[in-house]
């Protein structure tokens, strides 16, 4: 039976209560909630939730958001329901980021944030969908700077400078790299989820089996799944404990380095998935023509006044979940009487 004199049973953690703690429990190369950069649009305070955690709170209710449990993470179409999603890739993003934030003492809602939204503005079919919308933008399209576009024109959230900032550099071809360790944490949490889940769903799809991969990579992280993310997260942890920031050792991060190549040659670009991916660029490319000519048929939420109707297209493409698109090219492309 509880003491009734020990005091009352629940207490109330206000923003001002948390932060203060923040002040006391992070590490010095931890950003605080207070005195950030912060969002374009100033607006009160919340009485309970720091800034990061209603930045966290608006991603996760985002129509965004929701459209990732429909797109590819690397399989196309997969029958069966334990394939990975673009959606259970970044919940699975946002646990092992987590595990990285309270093992260095960062702050865990702005890399839940950062982690949630890190995918937000991927196209459908995964990294061939941003390979077909290249060519239509100048420099290429890139998820990561689109998924800021979301945020801030399509879907304007109002989120902080620092979850927009993570969200831009949380893919490793964009330099400079994040501003805020919290930003470094989803980078290798987004890298370390998705080679342990991929090789786990090459091998339930039959294209990999358990000695497929090299020996001596086996040696260094063990098996696919639970061990690779155990061991890397370790990595990190001691490497970054050591180095005074958020990173990976050399002796550490070339080995990941060559387990990535590996798994784009044998998973991501085995002739299976290219055969894939050529219907699905022509999917994607096909529509972005129709809708260039056909705005009208564009939704109100994808138009904005300075948008050419190339960008507008792009835009609305760019959103639609893979099934989704399918169906659009269906009832735009399929000769009538075929089926």
């Amino acid at each position: 039976m509880r003491d009734t004199d020990a005091g009352p049973a629940l207490v109330r953690r206000t923003r001002l209560v948390r932060e203060q703690e923040e002040r006391g429990r992070l590490a010095p190369i931890a950003t605080l909630s207070t005195g950030i950069v912060g969002r374009d649009r100033p607006e009160p305070e919340d009485h309970d939730r720091t800034a990061f955690e209603r930045d966290r709170d608006r991603i996760l209710h985002s129509k965004a958001f929701r459209r990732l449990k429909h797109k590819t993470q690397v399989f196309l179409n997969p029958e069966g329901d334990h394939f990975v999603t673009r959606l259970t890739h970044t919940l699975q993003v946002a646990q092992v980021g987590r595990s990285i934030a309270n093992a260095l003492a960062l702050n865990e809602p702005l890399v839940e944030a950062i982690c949630l939204g890190h995918d937000i503005g991927h196209a459908p079919f995964g990294h061939t969908g941003e390979d077909a919308l290249s060519p239509f933008v100048e420099g290429g399209w890139q998820h990561a700077i689109h998924g800021v576009r979301i945020v801030e024109v399509l879907e304007p959230l109002n989120l902080t400078w620092e979850v927009r900032d993570g969200i831009r550099q949380s893919s490793w071809r964009n330099d400079p790299p994040p501003a805020t360790a919290e930003g470094m944490a989803c980078r290798f949490a987004d890298r370390i989820a998705y080679l342990a889940h991929d090789a786990q769903d090459a091998r339930r799809a039959g294209v990999l089996a358990p000695h497929d991969i090299p020996a001596h990579l086996r040696e260094v992280f063990g098996q696919p799944g639970r061990q690779w993310i155990q061991t890397m997260v370790e990595m990190v942890i001691d490497d970054s404990l050591t180095a005074g920031e958020v990173t990976m050792a050399p002796e550490h991060l070339e080995p990941m380095t060559e387990l990535r190549t590996w798994m784009f040659d044998h998973v991501y670009l085995r002739p299976e998935a290219r055969s894939q991916a050529t219907r699905a660029v022509r999917v994607i490319q096909d529509l972005i023509g129709w809708y260039r000519e056909h705005p009208e048929e564009i939704p109100d939420a994808y138009r904005c006044a300075d948008a050419s109707d190339l960008q507008t297209a792009v835009d609305y493409v760019a959103g639609m979940s893979d099934k989704f698109a399918m169906r659009a090219h269906d009832e735009r492309f399929r000769p009538s009487g075929l089926y």
